[in-house]
């Protein structure tokens, strides 16, 4: 079965600023290689033969670096943004989508099995299936309920909130595109308020590996610090 995937790789990472005042986000280093290296080197594992890279922001030295794919004996051809578009607006400048295919950020560090994903997907025929992940979210006070006389009603030590967060990995069927704008940014967020206002089934699927968004600078730290001893689990060399 052919696979085919549209990398998201046109953000200015201005998250990670300073350090992508130089590099755009998708080639900042983890060990040995760009992010996007590392997701091209799996993708092509997971037997997608052709990616399409969505890039605007320093697009010249993303395209310098991963060229036509052959490196990696995988297609790979771009996208470019003329104006900003969001995270979902860049499909609608892509004409030759296949039924199905994955969407995903170029920034993210995860052992998820894309095969397995773009298979289940497409078995199923769903519209669009989301890939999560569990994180939890510490508050670093005491917490206070009050009344409206100001009086204390209950208190939590740092309290931990659990919730399931999207991990920048989608599968899409092509019956999503009508939805997306021919001009102007159209982002997930959007996207998904009006499937659920359209009444339409979005299927989550949760993710218990690894995961990390480098896009955010503490998880860019953890992602240095753990790559190296965890090579294997994510690149199989």
């Amino acid at each position: 079965m052919k696979r085919r995937a549209v990398i998201l790789a046109g953000g200015k990472g201005t998250r990670l600023r300073p350090y992508t005042v130089v590099l755009p986000k998708p080639l900042m280093p983890i060990g040995d290689y760009p992010i996007l290296e590392v997701v091209i080197r799996q993708l092509a594992r997971h037997g997608f033969d052709r990616v399409t890279m969505a890039v605007n922001h320093q697009a010249e030295l993303i395209k310098a670096f991963f060229g036509d794919g052959s490196k990696w004996r995988i297609q790979i051809d771009y996208s470019l943004e003329d104006e900003p578009l969001g995270t979902m607006g860049p499909l609608k400048r892509i004409g030759d989508l296949p039924e199905h295919f994955l969407v995903m950020n170029g920034d993210v560090l995860t052992d998820l099995d894309f095969a397995a994903l773009h298979a289940e997907h497409t078995a199923a025929n769903r519209l669009f299936t989301i890939s999560s992940y569990r994180r939890e979210q510490k508050v670093d006070y005491g917490v206070l309920v009050t009344s409206s006389e100001g009086t204390l009603e209950g208190f939590q030590e740092k309290p931990v909130t659990p919730y399931e967060v999207s991990m920048g990995i989608y599968m899409v069927s092509r019956e999503i595109l009508p939805y997306v704008p021919a001009h102007g940014p159209y982002g997930f967020d959007d996207l998904m308020r009006d499937l659920l206002k359209a009444h339409q089934t979005v299927h989550v699927r949760k993710f218990g590996g690894y995961w990390l968004d480098i896009g955010r600078a503490d998880d860019y730290q953890q992602a240095i610090d753990e790559f190296a001893g965890m090579k294997q689990r994510f690149l199989h060399e």
